[in-house]
């Protein structure tokens, strides 16, 4: 049987759909058929290259065939590019019907809703999204979103949040954002089995534990008011012994769906100035810097591990 959209992979579908949200397009020529397209730079060419080997198995692409981009911006004057083009298909002119109804591109809604996957976010994201740092710290996701409406801006935002717990929110350019520390780990830890080595800085290392001593310092926490202490210091350094828990799930890939319902839970809290112990600290170090959880959430998922009333 051919290939058609209806039985084309569900794979296939998400990547397609996270390319056309990315870098691809789909152009027509006057009385010929719609061709798929998408290019990227020399420096990511095993993303390229990637990209290619997936899609063929379903599209028939040529190969990423190298062109100098014309850039008067440049010292050289020009850019290194590889460039993917296909020939025609009936998904191409399916794909074209869908995402360019009126010959410019818009954004395919009940496509979204019914094939889009976490894969076809690390596609958008390879092509078209952007990690910050500042400080050695996580700053921003960045995803373009330049060529929609404000409406199907705001659509993907409402789209995100409900089907992932992305608070992703609109800057002065059109793009949307992650601003939050804790949903930026957790949205390269979502698109980590989709994502390619190549793309390193795209992507976040991982932080270990620090081999030398860590002192014990005083640090302020802010804990739910519902938790009793009678001495602070002592109880919440007792509770900490639950980040090897966390720790754990960490490394079994848990630790967002254990936190990420409860950040949507906003109560009163209680300041706590403490001293935390040498060995405290380095797990909490370790935990932040991997996952974007503050000290005082990662202490009060220790009391709930440990069954204090909250």
């Amino acid at each position: 049987m051919p290939v058609s959209w209806l039985n084309s992979s569900t794979t296939f579908k998400a990547q397609i759909i996270g390319k056309l949200l990315g870098d691809a397009g789909i152009t027509i020529q006057s009385g010929r058929k719609p061709r798929l397209k998408f290019n990227h730079r020399a420096a990511d060419y095993q993303w390229s290259h990637y990209c290619y080997e997936q899609l063929s198995e379903t599209l028939p692409l040529n190969k990423p065939v190298q062109y100098k981009q014309i850039d008067p911006r440049l010292k050289k004057g020009y850019s290194i590019i590889y460039y993917v083009q296909s020939l025609t298909h009936p998904i191409i002119s399916y794909l074209y019907s869908k995402w360019y109804p009126k010959g410019k591109k818009t954004l395919p809604i009940t496509m979204l809703e019914s094939h889009f996957t976490p894969e076809s976010l690390a596609w958008w994201y390879m092509d078209d999204g952007h990690l910050k740092w500042s400080n050695n710290t996580l700053r921003k996701i960045i995803l373009s979103t330049e060529c929609f409406s404000v409406q199907e801006i705001e659509w993907l935002i409402h789209f995100l949040q409900q089907t992932y717990k992305l608070p992703f929110t609109m800057d002065g350019q059109h793009r949307i954002v992650i601003y939050d520390q804790f949903h930026i780990h957790y949205f390269l830890k979502l698109i980590e089995p989709y994502s390619l080595v190549s793309m390193h800085r795209k992507l976040k290392p991982l932080s270990h534990l620090p081999s030398r001593f860590v002192k014990q310092r005083r640090t302020t926490l802010y804990l739910s008011k519902s938790i009793k202490l009678i001495n602070p210091t002592t109880d919440i350094n007792n509770a900490l012994k639950e980040l090897d828990t966390l720790i754990r799930l960490f490394k079994e890939g848990e630790i967002y769906n254990f936190f990420i319902e409860r950040k949507k839970n906003k109560t009163l809290k209680r300041s706590y100035q403490i001293v935390i112990n040498s060995d405290n600290l380095e797990k909490l170090n370790f935990l932040k810097l991997n996952t974007g959880v503050t000290y005082s959430d990662l202490a009060e998922a220790c009391f709930r591990l440990t069954s204090v009333s909250l």
